[in-house]
């Protein structure tokens, strides 16, 4: 499908583009740019959110913006125009904006821009229009256009939206907003990024705020010394967000009087509750337990990080697990299979992609290493790291979380011993990994101090009866417990 028209020789717009087989629509999360700013063909302009994954959406062409046609938090459909771009500016006077689709307006949020016009760099955007399977996820429907405002109020009170202002009343003359110091010709603050996530995350408008860095920059200290005041009284100051990661909605302030708050549970979130509570109530979970003195896996993960054949990758004891389960998968085949209810058929696969469940802000997302099963500790080590890395920065594209086989849950980075997970759908077994605790252990028949964890196996017993998952789980134990039998056993 064609995600982008001609509008005329100067004017192209860009449609929302098929982010993924079997969806027929996308919430648009965060905008990158503003209009007038400058775009470059395969920038980035905006993020948006379906029941697979949050996507980075390229322009395909140059120019300046000169519209957008819907703030952020609106569900659009897939080949509804969200942008328009003046290819050829300076050529003529540009025809007015048309008024965009009503929808329901959010809290004023800064873009992620850096509101100079500078195309982001280091940028790798993510593909679109791939297939990943389909969903049987229920979308909830658009929100219609209000019929009780003018076309012209809507489209003024949507545009001041994307500003980052409140509209003007339609019957009032628009008040003068005098000049900030570091405000750009167009009004806007001048800050990068980051620093107008922390704005964000800190509720702070930045164009009240009084720039200190150069030529009129705000800076992360201005931001800072903006909250302050609205700290109370021997209250600790809200910290910066660690990382640059997208909320499930905009920030707001909860009222100290607040006795609940509401989240609408859409995209990704929806989409995983859905396929856990599939999950539950179709494959008949049995779910087994072994507590393994892992003492020489960390002695082996402490060795491993000052192997020169491992620098630059991330050694920790995830890893070490995580080939224990593929050389277990390997010794016990069977187990790596899924049900095919359709056909009424056990499908045996011979290769691993191995999910690892991780949690990000949108909530709990299985990304997947594809053909775990052929990877050297080095490469496995490289491709953990990745995949952590993109959940974290909620980038994980919809192709990463497709096609898994076997899981691994971390709860012991929680401080949580065990617990009895839930497979993911299409999977036969995934593995919780509690906590590894020093504990005292019978150790050459005397009582001593020892690395200990306790691991859970969790799987569908259709197609894999306790035999053959004590002997998975009881391989992992036994590697995690003598860590050569990676050798021996490989």
């Amino acid at each position: 499908m064609t995600t982008m028209t001609e509008t005329s020789a100067r004017f192209r717009e860009f449609k929302m583009p098929d982010v993924g087989e079997g969806l027929t629509e996308a919430e648009i999360l965060k905008w990158f740019v503003q209009p007038g700013d400058t775009v470059t063909d395969g920038q980035v302009v905006c993020e948006v959110e379906t029941a697979k994954a949050a996507v980075e959406l390229p322009i395909p062409f140059d120019g300046v913006v000169h519209e957008l046609r819907f703030p952020e938090g609106t569900t659009v459909d897939v080949g509804q125009v969200i942008i328009a771009i003046d290819v050829a500016p300076g050529s003529g006077d540009a025809p007015a904006p048309a008024p965009a689709a009503a929808a329901p307006v959010q809290e004023p949020v800064e873009a992620a821009g850096s509101g100079d016009g500078d195309a982001p760099k280091g940028r790798t955007p993510v593909l679109v229009g791939y297939g990943v399977a389909e969903s049987s996820t229920k979308r909830r429907p658009r929100k219609g256009a209000s019929a009780a405002p003018e076309a012209a109020a809507v489209a003024a009170a949507v545009q001041a939206e994307l500003n980052g202002h409140a509209a003007p009343a339609a019957a009032a003359p628009a008040p003068s907003v005098p000049a900030q110091a570091g405000a750009q010709d167009g009004g806007r603050p001048l800050a990068k990024p980051p620093v107008r996530k922390l704005a964000k995350d800190l509720g702070i408008d930045l164009a009240t705020v009084v720039p200190t860095g150069k030529d009129g920059i705000i800076t992360r200290e201005d931001v800072h010394a903006a909250a302050a005041p609205t700290v109370a009284p021997g209250a600790a100051p809200v910290p910066p967000a660690p990382a640059p990661v997208t909320a499930e909605a905009p920030a707001a302030a909860v009222p100290a009087s607040a006795r609940e708050t509401r989240i609408p549970v859409k995209g990704v979130r929806k989409a995983i509750a859905q396929a856990m509570v599939g999950s539950a109530f179709t494959a008949p979970h049995v779910t087994e337990f072994v507590t393994v003195d892992v003492t020489r896996t960390m002695k082996l993960v402490a060795e491993l990080k000052e192997d020169k054949d491992m620098a630059g990758v991330r050694v920790n004891p995830l890893l070490i697990i995580a080939k224990a389960l593929l050389v277990a998968i390997k010794r016990n085949p069977e187990v790596n299979a899924a049900w095919d209810e359709a056909n009424q058929e056990i499908v045996q696969k011979h290769y691993v992609n191995l999910g690892i469940a991780a949690a990000t802000p949108r909530g709990l997302i299985v990304p997947n290493i594809k053909d775990a099963h052929d990877k050297t500790l080095p490469q496995l080590a490289a491709a953990l790291g990745e995949l952590v890395t993109t959940a974290r920065d909620g980038k994980t594209s919809p192709a990463a979380m497709a096609g898994g086989t076997v899981t691994i849950t971390n709860v012991g980075v929680f401080g949580v011993d065990t617990g009895t997970p839930i497979l993911n759908p299409g999977e036969s077994a995934i593995l919780a990994v509690g906590a590894i605790k020093l504990q005292p252990w019978v150790h050459k028949g005397k009582v001593k101090p020892r690395q200990v964890t306790t691991l859970a196996l969790s799987f569908d017993h259709r197609l894999v009866d306790g035999e053959l998952g004590s002997k998975v789980l009881a391989d992992v134990a036994a590697i995690l417990e003598q860590p050569k039998r990676l050798i021996t056993w490989a």
